[in-house]
């Protein structure tokens, strides 16, 4: 654990030093968790296109790492360690004294911060009886992961083959996957790396979020809440909740400690939890969204403007500066002015140049999570319309994510096995089936539509307000009418993904939905400050419509975190046997196993699949008919399985319950090849030459 900590300080103290290209006025907390994001993505992108050509190795690793931290050198600039003294003196400030405030924040992050520890604790666990996993989402996500991270560390998969199947090209976003890659190339386990990242990335998102959503509002307390209902997210099923409690005889506690079932992912609740169902399961998004939420930021910041208003570079001065140079003697000698004025340019960002960098950032999407990009595009095209006026800007940001995001594309797409006209159709309701929408919606969002109309009714009239003349005294919210403007985009993505198909499986509009979710966060935060800040008696209905909208998503949460669940993804023969192989067999030897949903040892290995679990290649817009016919006539041991064999290339056969339960298997076929590992039913066997 030790080497994945100092792996993700490093990067992310050389991500921090990037944030003062991109960002003038920031915390230093906002600073060391966007750095985590920004270091990450870097690296990822490099250690990459190093690995493409010479491996995965330790020297490459290395190599990699001291590229990615050459931004460090910022810190050698005189304006730099300025301006980190004075976002270290602002924290270290917060941290001294006592009072309400401050306790409250400490409490604030700290809570969250155990929360992600215990809950992505449970992602993945080892004991002498194999590997396991607490998330009762993730026993199909867990290995198609470990999948990818050993095909790199023991596979040599580079470039990179689907190792779920083989020989096409791995056009999944794998960047999060290739980052705990090398530091595991270093000596660290799995386990540690995957906990320590997916920790460090979801507070990032935290603290991104938070910041974004206060910028957005203007409001401290919106901000605070507006990560909460992002992770606690969920629906009404505490009804169901408290149903089964008032059906059986045990204490709260002992109930509650002894959860039945999920309450936001069932077949009557499709939304599901973010962290349950999005989260832990998708490692990309994890690392995607904190990046693409950092770039939501920038726009906002750059082309919408307080009133509509133009801030030019010259008037990017904080107030300290402003005050600072009011409160100066004029009598200063001409070299200190000289030195003061550099300082003062110095410490206003060039817009362009920095909404340039960031585009560069979110170039690096495809790799990281494709969606995100998608997302990031639609609010760009809507702001462009919007705004035309910020043409210079919105030029720099395209040609910055075109850079690093064109390339990416076209390698990605390029060999690639996925037939990308089974992403699109019509395909009305998302997954609500046979369910009235509307019923649908508020079931499984609860109170958060009400809530969501409530803040953009807020922002509609205060913009209506300011229309009029004789009522410019009055105001209702911080929201007006260029956040409402900026908000369309995300409506947008909430009407696509209930009126088409954006994948081939439905449900994973919810990568596009998600965002909506983000986008609808300001106003829904902003109805609740509103309402508590009223009186006495709305501040009581704001904290109860509070816990109606968290508490579905709690129940879930705390349901994994806890230790509830126990989950076991491979056996502690599955684990032997891929020590076998791996000791056996080359890094690209090519294995036939079971392509169904329990998961084949081949994946702890690193080795090459002819194809894994099909809803996961069938997620992937790849035709996989025939391969799975192929395999059925191989381990039928049909006329045709040694002609079969060879086409595919074939060296190795996995014989293991799972494959008996999948086809039948003729073992009296395979009796012909050369058995050259067993763990008890695990038997593998050398077909190949």
């Amino acid at each position: 654990m030790f080497i994945s900590l100092i792996f993700i300080l490093i990067l992310a103290f050389s991500g921090f030093a990037l944030t003062y290209l991109i960002a003038d006025e920031e915390t230093f907390l906002w600073r060391i968790s966007a750095g985590n994001i920004i270091g990450s993505v870097i690296y990822g992108t490099i250690g990459f296109a190093f690995a493409s050509f010479a491996g995965l190795s330790i020297p490459t690793v290395l190599i990699a790492f001291v590229i990615s931290a050459l931004p460090l050198a910022l810190f050698a600039k005189r304006e730099i360690q300025k301006k980190f003294k004075r976002d270290w003196d602002s924290a270290k400030g917060k941290l001294q004294g006592s009072n309400r405030a401050r306790t409250l924040g400490f409490v604030y992050y700290s809570f969250f911060f155990i929360l992600f520890w215990f809950f992505f604790e449970r992602a993945m666990f080892e004991t002498a009886e194999g590997i396991f996993t607490g998330g009762s989402q993730n026993l199909g996500d867990l290995p198609f992961h470990l999948g990818a991270i050993f095909s790199f560390t023991d596979g040599n998969n580079f470039p990179p083959q689907n190792p779920s199947f083989a020989d096409a090209k791995f056009s999944y976003p794998f960047i999060s996957d290739f980052l705990t890659a090398c530091v595991v190339k270093l000596g660290a386990s799995v386990q540690s790396v995957l906990h320590l990242q997916n920790v460090s990335w979801a507070f990032s998102l935290l603290v991104i979020l938070e910041r974004f959503v206060y910028k957005f509002t203007g409001n401290r307390l919106a901000g605070k809440i507006a990560p909460a209902l992002l992770f606690f997210s969920g629906g009404l099923g505490f009804l169901w909740f408290l149903k089964d409690y008032a059906e059986q005889a045990k204490s709260f506690f002992y109930f509650l400690n002894h959860l039945p079932s999920e309450y936001t992912i069932t077949d009557q609740f499709r939304w599901g939890n973010s962290l349950v169902v999005l989260f832990m399961t998708q490692r990309s998004l994890l690392l995607g969204m904190p990046l693409t939420i950092l770039a939501i930021g920038k726009i906002w910041e750059t082309f919408i403007t307080d009133n509509g208003k133009r801030i030019t570079d010259n008037e990017r001065i904080t107030d300290n500066e402003k005050n600072k140079e009011k409160s100066e003697p004029k009598e200063k000698s001409g070299s200190k002015e000289k030195s003061e004025s550099k300082e003062k340019t110095l410490s206003v960002i060039h817009y362009p140049l920095s909404i340039f960098l960031v585009g560069l950032l979110a170039g690096t999407l495809p790799l990281v999570h494709l969606h995100s990009l998608a997302v990031l595009f639609v609010l760009g095209v809507s702001v462009l319309i919007l705004k035309p006026e910020y043409w210079r800007e919105w030029i720099a940001f395209g040609i910055g994510v075109a850079l690093i995001a064109v390339p990416e594309l076209a390698w990605a797409t390029v060999g690639s096995a996925t037939n990308a006209k089974s992403f699109i159709g019509y395909y009305f309701g998302w997954d609500s089936g046979e369910q009235n929408f509307i019923l649908f919606w508020i079931k499984n969002t609860g109170l958060f539509f009400p809530i969501l109309f409530f803040g953009i009714y807020l922002a509609f009239t205060k913009t209506k307000i300011n229309n009029d003349t004789k009522k410019k005294k009055t105001r209702h919210s911080a929201l007006g009418t260029q956040h409402l403007q900026f908000y369309l985009p995300f409506l947008f993505c909430f009407v696509v993904s209930n009126v088409m198909r954006l994948a081939p499986w439905q449900w994973d509009n919810i990568k596009v939905l998600i965002y909506w979710f983000v986008g609808s966060l300001p106003f829904a935060a902003v109805g609740l400050v509103w309402l508590f800040n009223k009186n006495n008696l709305l501040k009581v209905f704001a904290v109860g419509c509070f816990i109606i909208l968290i508490f579905s998503g709690a129940l879930d949460v705390y349901h994994a975190a806890s230790r509830q669940i126990r989950i076991n993804v491979f056996n502690a023969d599955d684990v032997r046997i891929a020590e076998r192989i791996k000791e056996l067999t080359a890094p690209r030897a090519l294995f036939a196993n079971s392509p169904s949903f329990v998961n084949s040892p081949v994946v702890l290995s690193g080795r090459r699949s002819v194809m894994r679990y099909v809803g996961h290649l069938n997620s992937y817009g790849i035709d996989y008919k025939e391969r799975e016919e192929d395999l059925r006539r191989i381990y039928d041991g049909n006329a045709t399985a040694e002609i079969l064999i060879k086409k595919y290339g074939i060296e190795y056969i996995i014989v293991t319950p799972e494959e008996k339960r999948w086809t039948n298997v003729n073992e009296d076929y395979l009796k012909k090849f050369r058995l050259v590992a067993q763990s008890g039913e695990n038997r593998v066997y050398k077909v190949g030459n």
